[in-house]
C-alpha cells in the first residue's frame, strides 16, 4: 500500500492538484485501505488503486446538467478570465443546447476586450444562433435587454457571454454584481483554462466570493493538462464540474464525466475497466500458481498457452490497448491491434500443435520437429522459432525478478 500511495500522491501533484487536496485525499485512502477485504482476483496493490479511484470519483463529485427549470427563457450567465476559452465555450454550449431543440440567444456582453463581439458573431453565424449585441451599452443594461428580447421572441435559453480580465480585479467582480442585480440567471458557469494549473484554484475562489458560481467548465482538456484543477476547485469551493472542453471546434464540448476525468488524473488509462475484465477473465488459484511457476522459473509452453486464452477471453485486443496506462498507453498507440490480435492467434496455434511433452518441456524441440509444428498450424518454421525465443526470453524476464524483487521496473502511472 505504501508502494502505491507513493505513486498516487506523486502522480496528484504532476497533475497539478494542490498539496493541500493531495494529503487530505491520501489521508482518506489510506484510512479506507487498512483492512479491506482484497479481493479475489486482485493483489493489494490493485485493491488500493481501486479505492483511489472511487475515492477521486466521490472527491470530484457527480455530474450536475445545467439547472433549465422554472419560467422561460432560462439565463445562463457565463463568466472566466480572458484567454480561458469562455467566448468559444459559450458557442459550443449554444450549439449543444441547440441540438437538443432549445431556442438559443448568445448576447455578447464585452465591450471592452477588441473583437470581442465579432468573434461570438461569427462562431453565431457557424452554429446558427443568434447573438444579441448592442454598442454603447453598459453590459447590466445589455443583459436586461437581451433578456426582454429573448422573452418577447419565444427564445428558452440565453447565454451570456460576460467580460473577462487578465486577472481578477474588483471592476471586474462588481460588474458582474450589476449583472445579477438586473436579471437573474438560472445557472453561473465559470469558464477555467485547464492548463494553469494551481492557480486555477485562486480564480475559482475569486469568482466564488463575488458570484454564486454553480457549475464549471474546464477548457483546454485535449492538451497536455491532466486535469487536476478540477479535483483542487471542486474540493475546496464545492462547485461542480458541468462541462469539458476538448478541442477547437464548436463541436468539442463533452458533459462531465467523474469516471474518465479521474483516470485522466492519475495517469491510469482506464485501469479500473482493465481490472474488471481481468476479474471476470481470469481464475485466482490458477493465476496463483502460474505466477508462483513463473517466478520459480517453472513456466512452461502450457502455462503459456493457458495464460493466452485468458487475455483472449478480456475481449478485443484494441480494446485492452486503450485501457493501458501512462508510458503504456502512448507505447500501445504504436501497436497495430489487427496485427497484435493475429500474432495472438498464431501463437495459440502453433502451441497447440505441440505434444504434451514439448509443451512441457521445450528443449526437445529440435529442426524436425519444428518443421512438423510449422505444417501443423500452417505456419513458417522462422514463426516456430520467434514464439520459442519470446517464450525463452519472458523466462529470464521472470528469473531477473526473482533476483531483484522487482527494482528497476518502470513506475506504475507511467
Amino acid at each position: 500500500m505504501d508502494a502505491v500511495m507513493r505513486e498516487v500522491r506523486l502522480a496528484l501533484l504532476e497533475a497539478d492538484v494542490h498539496y493541500s487536496v493531495v494529503k487530505d485525499f491520501v489521508a482518506r485512502v489510506r484510512a479506507r485501505s487498512v483492512g479491506v477485504e482484497v479481493s479475489k482476483a486482485l493483489n493489494p496493490a490493485q485493491q488500493v488503486i481501486k479505492i483511489v479511484h472511487e475515492e477521486l470519483i466521490a472527491t470530484l463529485g457527480e455530474p450536475e446538467r445545467l439547472n433549465l427549470t422554472g419560467a422561460k427563457p432560462w439565463l445562463v450567465m457565463i463568466v472566466g478570465l480572458q484567454g480561458s476559452g469562455k467566448t468559444t465555450a459559450a458557442a459550443k454550449l449554444a450549439r449543444l443546447l441547440r441540438s437538443q431543440g432549445e431556442r438559443v440567444m448568445l448576447v455578447a456582453a464585452d465591450p471592452y476586450r477588441p473583437a470581442a463581439v465579432k468573434q461570438l458573431q461569427t462562431l453565431g453565424e457557424r452554429i446558427g444562433v443568434q447573438v444579441f449585441s448592442e454598442p454603447g451599452i453598459k453590459p447590466p443594461e445589455l443583459a436586461a435587454h437581451a433578456f426582454d428580447q429573448a422573452k418577447k421572441g419565444g427564445y428558452t435559453v440565453v447565454l451570456l457571454d460576460t467580460a473577462g480580465r487578465s486577472q481578477l480585479d474588483e471592476q471586474l467582480m462588481e460588474e458582474l454584481r450589476s449583472i445579477t442585480r438586473k436579471v437573474t440567471p438560472v445557472d453561473t458557469l465559470l469558464v477555467i483554462d485547464s492548463m494553469i494549473g494551481q492557480e486555477a484554484l485562486h480564480v475559482a475562489e475569486g469568482f466564488r466570493d463575488t458570484v454564486s458560481l454553480t457549475g464549471l467548465v474546464l477548457t483546454k482538456m485535449d492538451g497536455d493538462s491532466r486535469g487536476g484543477a478540477a479535483i483542487s476547485i471542486r474540493s475546496v469551493t464545492g462547485v461542480p464540474i458541468k462541462f469539458l472542453g476538448t478541442g477547437e471546434g464548436v463541436d468539442a464540448l463533452e458533459s462531465y464525466d467523474p469516471r474518465r476525468l479521474a483516470s485522466r488524473i492519475l495517469g491510469m488509462g482506464d485501469v479500473i475497466g482493465l481490472i474488471e475484465k481481468a476479474e471476470a477473465a481470469y481464475d485466482e488459484q490458477t493465476a496463483r500458481d502460474q505466477a508462483q511457476k513463473m517466478m520459480k522459473g517453472d513456466f512452461s509452453l502450457e502455462d503459456f498457452a493457458q495464460q493466452l486464452r485468458q487475455i483472449r477471453k478480456m475481449g478485443p485486443f484494441q480494446q485492452i490497448l486503450e485501457m493501458l496506462p501512462g508510458g503504456l498507453g502512448q507505447a500501445a498507440r504504436n501497436i497495430d491491434p489487427k496485427e497484435a490480435e493475429k500474432s495472438l492467434k498464431l501463437t495459440e496455434a502453433i502451441i497447440s500443435s505441440m505434444t504434451q511433452a514439448e509443451r512441457r518441456n521445450p528443449d526437445i524441440l529440435n529442426a524436425s520437429r519444428r518443421r512438423r509444428i510449422a505444417r501443423g498450424s500452417g505456419t513458417e518454421v522462422q514463426d516456430v522459432n520467434r514464439i520459442l525465443k519470446q517464450f525463452r526470453d519472458a523466462q529470464r524476464m521472470a528469473k531477473t525478478l526473482q533476483k531483484t524483487g522487482g527494482r528497476g521496473m518502470p513506475r506504475l502511472f507511467g
